[in-house]
């Protein structure tokens, strides 16, 4: 019932606690059983004389036995069992009988049941000579040496001098001591020192068993919790003052644990846990639905009136010092229950014997069961061992681990030790029944329709904290025990095993509190110290729906430190009615890509027929309310320069366009196959911050997140920002270092000066290549078109407009192949180290109305007087100028950061004309040239971090 309502983990964790719980009940009644045997049936059997750890081999050594001609029984077969618990069932029925009618009995007729005090205190019974405290001065006398005509001295037992006047002619003084003299005394001799108390005290005889009409119960109604070693009193008995207390070789009745409530309710409990009993076994039951409410509710109030009646007879017939001597020691180590009860003690202590024997094997029959039953759901997988047993199903194995649990409780042989530990697990396994319960009803969950009309979710919930409470006053250290137990079973299942899925009210509360939550964020914007990335990961499948760079996602596990949302998504080309199950095939690989490299997060597969549009509706719709992703994760096009299709690329910058709209932040690792995997930790080296331009701290923050992942811990950090010759370096980085200081951020400031310097021949060569370039693959595109366009005219010249036009966006077919990561930093780069160049529009040297005069002038770009003329140009100033930048600072960068392990630098914003994207692509090129492993990074727009805690 717990692995359905809670989940196969709750229930495998509390059918294990439950199991261990029912197993220690064998052993406690077993112990039971042995202790009634060498107590009151046959002490001379004891093999080891004595007291203490003698009594304890003797209950280990009959315990063994008994448990394992028991477990012979049961693998014999529960046949036998079955017939015998009808036996054992008339046993407890009379006893009980017999207890009420001794009670009522004893209102009638007292019972001679003699108990020995000294003062208050009570002696023990074993160690006087007869069952009078005291005889009488005339069989002392008769006792004398001499005759009735001698004068005699007496010594009585608490050395007060009783004499004896007879006439005699030659008198004679014969002194003589008692038995009691003795033992307080530790001499027969008249000059012994004796105990002071005994001196000072009388003795006396009370019943201890005054009857039903006595009143003692006025006596027993408050408690009197005695600590260890303090001896058995009788409050109402007047002594003198109490000198310190006695040593354990004066013969007082001695308390052997520290007795409390909470021990005594630890002990008390394992008698109430057979309440289940008709739920174990529902499936025998005709009409489980009606006789288990019906059953259960019947045995609690059968079982409740019988203990609390009990309770109140013993009180009101047995004095409290009988009730506190725990072993009978005072009454000569009679079983008192069995001495109020009627006709005789022997009806007790054989019902109580046959009762624990009959309990002991119904908790070796029904243990094996459940774990066979836990083993046969599969969700443990080192038990799937016990699920297996004799071909008529009787759980062979499983009987003897149960065996070889129980005889760990034999071996421990004190009941008062081994109670608690079933008392927790049975609490536990309780505490979850009504917690699955309560949940239930409070979800509201559309499958839960109990049948039991008078049933209440708080009632569950009261048992629930009850159980709880129970738990932390037994025995509050066995309590964490147990919890510990079930939460290591708990974990394991959910790592190794959970292969069953049943449906549970706890996914039922995650989607309940899920739903709290996301409603709370919606009620204001999230505050700076809240932000932490929210990652959406951009894929791209291959051919054979393989991820082409699984690094990203290795990437993105290492930032998991910000403890935010992930959603790893791809785009497939196509229709949806035509592509649903290849969509459903790549969001199956993506889904074990994420197991493998321990991503926590989401799947989001997206069709469309253009990759472009696809992405951007992926980033559009991501994530639900507060929860959708901030920072965009996309890898860099590779050998976008040898691409023969440029829509690979421009699905690179379109996203880039995408991210910077909807603003989001965008992380661009670049030579990502060059990533550290999970499994490679860095052991030294640096993480170099290049601080261009302020995007909201993204820069500061991300190599801090990077850090706390073992895989870069070890490396340090570095910050570098750029000045001008007019800037003050020194203030600069007094500046910067104060400002990490506020961010509690350990990282290293460095301020690297630029100089204006001339612009270079190489820096004139790389922009006359690029623009070259450029324009070749332009001419390409148009000759192409051309060729298409005289095609087309034969069918419909009404399309000459749309095949004319250059770049159209029309004639895109997104390759979907750059999905990959979109990660955000800065506006352009060359802002604080070229004179503002960055605020230009980047002006291509062939425009559309060129290139339309070129083509009216020529057939098409394959004529050397068109190469020729593309060869002669001019790089664009503008363009010569970001060129400058970019070589410049790609220069510092690597002269300062070749051998860091991870260069983050700020990632220049695309053109606005997207006639300049060739361009866009050349300077980052150049920016990034000679480093092994760049992040580009993209700020959102808004801060990611503050100094505030």
């Amino acid at each position: 019932m717990i692995s359905r309502s809670l989940g196969p983990e709750f229930g495998g964790a509390v059918g294990l606690c439950f199991y261990l719980g029912t197993t220690f009940a064998g052993a406690m009644y077993i112990l039971g059983a042995i202790e009634i045997l060498l107590m009151y049936i046959a002490p001379k059997a004891a093999i080891f004389v004595g007291e203490g750890a003698a009594m304890l081999n003797n209950m280990r050594v009959y315990g063994t036995i008994c448990l394992l001609l028991m477990s012979l029984l049961v693998f014999v077969g529960v046949k036998y069992v079955n017939k015998l618990a009808s036996i054992f069932l008339a046993c407890v029925i009379i006893s009980i009988i017999s207890i009420y009618i001794g009670a009522l009995v004893s209102a009638f007729k007292e019972s001679h049941f003699p108990v020995c005090m000294l003062g208050n205190r009570t002696i023990n019974g074993h160690d006087v000579s007869d069952s009078q405290c005291r005889k009488t001065v005339l069989q002392q006398i008769e006792d004398a040496e001499g005759s009735l005509d001698t004068n005699i001295t007496i010594v009585f037992e608490n050395s007060t001098v009783i004499p004896t006047m007879v006439p005699s002619p030659s008198p004679v003084v014969v002194e003589r001591t008692s038995e009691l003299w003795k033992l307080f005394c530790q001499s027969q001799d008249l000059n012994a020192t004796c105990d002071d108390y005994f001196a000072s005290n009388n003795f006396t005889e009370i019943q201890g068993i005054p009857g039903l009409a006595s009143g003692v119960i006025s006596e027993n109604l408050w408690s009197c919790y005695l600590s260890k070693g303090d001896v058995v009193e009788k409050p109402s008995i007047s002594s003198s003052p109490v000198p310190p207390l006695p040593s354990t070789q004066q013969p007082y009745v001695f308390a052997d644990i520290t007795t409390s409530f909470t021990l005594l309710v630890g002990i008390f409990f394992p008698s109430v846990t057979g309440i289940m009993a008709g739920s174990n076994r529902s499936g025998d039951l005709k009409d489980a639905q009606r006789s288990i409410p019906i059953g259960t509710i019947l045995a609690i109030v059968t079982t409740s009136i019988v203990y609390l009646s009990s309770v109140v007879l013993f009180g009101a017939c047995i004095d409290g010092v009988v009730l506190r001597d725990k072993f009978g020691d005072s009454v000569k180590g009679n079983l008192v229950v069995g001495t109020l009860a009627w006709p005789s003690p022997w009806v007790i202590v054989i019902g109580s014997f046959f009762s624990t024997c009959g309990a002991g094997l119904q908790s070796l029959t029904g243990a094996p069961r459940l774990l066979q039953a836990i083993a046969k759901d599969n969700i443990i997988p080192f038990l799937r061992v016990f699920g297996h047993g004799k071909a008529n199903g009787e759980p062979t194995w499983a009987l003897l681990l149960t065996a070889l649990i129980a005889e760990l409780g034999i071996l421990i042989a004190s009941l008062d030790l081994v109670a608690p530990i079933l008392t927790m697990f049975f609490l536990m396994c309780y505490l979850f029944v009504n917690l699955a319960c309560a949940l239930q009803t409070l979800l509201r969950t559309p499958n839960w329709r109990p049948r039991f009309s008078y049933y209440h979710w708080s009632l569950s919930f009261l048992g629930m904290v009850i159980c709880l409470a129970l738990m932390f006053i037994s025995s509050w250290y066995y309590a964490i025990v147990a919890m510990v137990i079930a939460g290591m079973i708990y974990k394991y299942i959910e790592y190794h095993g959970a292969e069953k899925e049943w449906g549970d009210g706890i996914r039922g509360l995650s989607l309940s509190a899920a739903r709290f939550a996301l409603l709370r964020l919606e009620e204001g914007p999230p505050h700076t110290k809240n932000w932490r990335p929210q990652l959406l990961v951009l894929l791209k499948l291959d051919e054979d729906a393989h991820v082409k760079s699984p690094r990203l996602l290795t990437f993105a596990s290492q930032l998991k430190a910000g403890k935010g949302l992930t959603i790893v998504g791809t785009v497939v080309s196509g229709n949806f009615l035509q592509s649903y199950g290849e969509a459903l095939a790549a969001e199956q690989t993506l889904k074990h890509l994420m197991d493998k490299e321990r991503v926590k997060g989401f799947c989001q597969c997206i069709v469309a027929q253009k990759p472009r549009e696809g992405i951007s509706h992926m980033i559009q719709s991501s994530g639900l309310g507060g929860m959708t992703p901030n920072t965009v994760v996309m890898g860099w096009p590779h050998a976008w320069r040898q691409s023969e299709d440029p829509q690979a690329w421009k699905t690179f910058i379109n996203t880039v366009r995408v991210t910077t709209a909807a603003h989001l932040a965008l992380l661009v690792p670049k030579n990502i196959s060059l990533f550290p995997s999970n499994s490679e930790p860095c052991t030294e080296g640096f993480i170099d911050v290049w601080w261009i331009v302020h995007d909201g701290g993204m820069l500061m923050l991300l190599p801090f997140l990077l850090r706390q992942h073992k895989v870069w811990r070890k490396c340090m950090m570095r910050i570098f920002t750029v000045a001008q010759m007019e800037d003050n370096s020194i203030q600069m980085k007094k500046d910067l270092a104060t400002f990490l200081y506020h961010l509690r951020i350990e990282a290293d400031v460095e301020v690297v000066e630029m100089h204006n310097s001339d612009i270079s021949a190489y820096t004139y060569e790389r922009t006359l290549m690029m623009e070259q370039r450029s324009q070749m693959l332009r001419q390409m595109r148009l000759s192409k078109s051309d060729r298409e366009r005289e095609a087309q005219l034969v069918k419909d010249r009404n399309s000459m407009l749309r095949l004319t036009s250059i770049g159209s966006d029309d004639d895109d077919d997104t390759d979907g192949s750059e999905r990959e990561r979109v990660a955000s930093a800065g506006v352009s780069n060359a802002s604080n180290v070229s004179n503002a160049e960055h605020h230009r529009r980047v002006q291509m040297t062939w425009t559309k109305e060129k290139t339309a005069q070129y083509r009216a002038a020529h057939s098409g770009c394959s004529t050397p007087e068109g190469f020729r003329d593309m060869l002669s140009m001019r790089p664009d100033h503008s363009n010569v100028r970001r060129m400058h930048t970019a070589v410049k600072l790609n220069e510092v960068i690597v002269n300062k950061s070749h051998e860091a392990r991870l260069v983050l630098l700020n990632m220049p914003g695309p053109p606005k004309n997207p006639e300049g994207d060739e361009n866009y692509m050349e300077f980052l090129e150049v920016l990034t040239e000679g480093l092994e492993r760049v992040l580009l990074v993209r700020g959102g727009g808004s801060e990611v971090i503050t100094i505030y805690s």
